[in-house]
């Protein structure tokens, strides 16, 4: 079992960074892929941003040139790093860990972004 906890989410101005952190119970250095989702009112869920074991990369096309993830193994520690946010990324954000078969979910953040 893998336990995800997520900090870092709070209130910011729009143009503000915020960086958040998912902590995980046991070592990610044998994680498929380690990632950010986020969820607003009356949305689904959405991919952010993802990592894989081996450092590859994705973001979504609304926060490229913004957002960056990055993953510290000794740490067990994965970033979500936001500059410039908008109101529109204003959401709850989860983390998730990909292992082998099954996936994995944080209990969530809130990034709140006033205009």
């Amino acid at each position: 079992q893998v336990q995800l906890v997520e900090s870092g989410g709070g209130l910011v101005q729009a143009g503000g960074s915020l960086r958040l952190s998912c902590a995980a119970s046991t070592t990610i250095f044998s994680f498929n892929a380690m990632g950010w989702y986020r969820q607003a009112p009356g949305k689904q869920r959405e991919l952010v941003a993802a990592i894989t074991s081996g450092g590859s990369t994705n973001y979504a096309d609304s926060v490229k040139g913004r957002f960056t993830i990055s993953r510290v193994n000794a740490k067990n520690t994965v970033y979500l790093q936001m500059n410039s946010l908008k109101p529109e990324d204003t959401a709850v954000y989860y983390c998730n860990a990909q292992v082998y078969t099954r996936d994995y979910w944080g209990q969530g953040t809130q990034v709140t972004v006033s205009s």
